[in-house]
């Protein structure tokens, strides 16, 4: 099975291209460090707090390629270092999204890295210590990592700790930065920016999303991200009622449980009288 993967060419770094982010703390610090050093990070944090985003700004800031591959239960080491494909003139072999990060100094971020199986994240082991090594079974080949080169995976502890995680040994060998939904203000600002809304909607959206996390462990499984309030502002520009858009943006997205979506309507109607 194949792997999808987008690929971002960020070494051009215009300006206007920047994607972007909002420090919350000294995360941008931290992972510059990182990067210099060549140590592999880990990104904790729920869904939808700008984990993703915030590895695109760091590769436009560092002025690296950007790799990123969405983790599943199907992926195989293959799918990451490559295979042998026939073609009418024969066998070639075919590099994987992370032979190529290894070897072109790219930065390889793998999303939700839990969701892959253990036998396929043990292939990173050497690429995460003072080896900076990709062994290619099927080749024989040993990739040296070039310069540039990062390892960055990112996983929710929240709901994927319930199912699965990853192995200490695996844990071990990164530097883990824990995110989180942003401060009020500065989700705001994130929602304001992201959707083109007024202030005061931004602020209306952002205090019902504190509204609903605190229903976290009262029988909801997952609370409003700030994408889903980026998205609930967005059609409202298309004219779409504030409630409709939070009904469909972020409370039908939540939960399908009659009584709790009834909650939840309920909070959205108390915050937008």
């Amino acid at each position: 099975m194949g792997v999808d993967q987008s690929v971002h060419d960020l070494t051009a770094r215009r300006p206007q291209d920047e994607p972007w982010y909002r420090p919350a703390g000294n995360e941008v610090t931290l992972f510059e460090h990182c990067h210099k050093r060549g140590l592999a990070v880990m990104l904790k944090g729920p869904t939808g707090c700008g984990k993703t985003r915030f590895v695109e700004h760091m590769a436009w800031r560092l002025g690296r390629p950007l790799i990123t591959i969405p983790c599943h239960d199907d992926l195989a080491a293959s799918d990451l270092i490559g295979r042998y494909l026939i073609r009418h003139d024969g066998t070639v072999w075919q590099d994987g999204p992370l032979t190529r990060a290894v070897r072109e100094g790219a930065i390889c971020y793998l999303d939700e890295v839990v969701e892959a199986r253990q036998d396929t994240v043990v292939v990173l082991h050497a690429l995460t210590d003072y080896r900076r090594t990709l062994p290619i079974d099927k080749t024989g080949e040993n990739v040296q990592a070039a310069p540039g080169f990062q390892l960055v995976v990112s996983y929710n502890p929240g709901y994927q700790r319930m199912l699965k995680d990853l192995k200490p040994s695996t844990r071990q060998r990164f530097v883990a930065m824990d995110l989180n939904f942003p401060a009020p203000e500065h989700e705001a600002l994130i929602v304001q920016h992201e959707s083109g809304v007024e202030p005061a909607l931004a602020k209306g959206l952002v205090s019902l999303a504190g509204r609903i996390r605190q229903l976290r462990d009262r029988g909801l499984a997952e609370v409003p991200s700030t994408r889903l309030l980026i998205t609930a502002g967005t059609l409202t520009l298309c004219g779409i009622p504030v409630r409709e858009a939070c009904y469909a943006a972020v409370v039908s997205p939540l939960s399908d449980e009659p009584s709790m979506v009834s909650t939840l309507r309920d909070l959205v109607n108390g915050t937008f009288v």
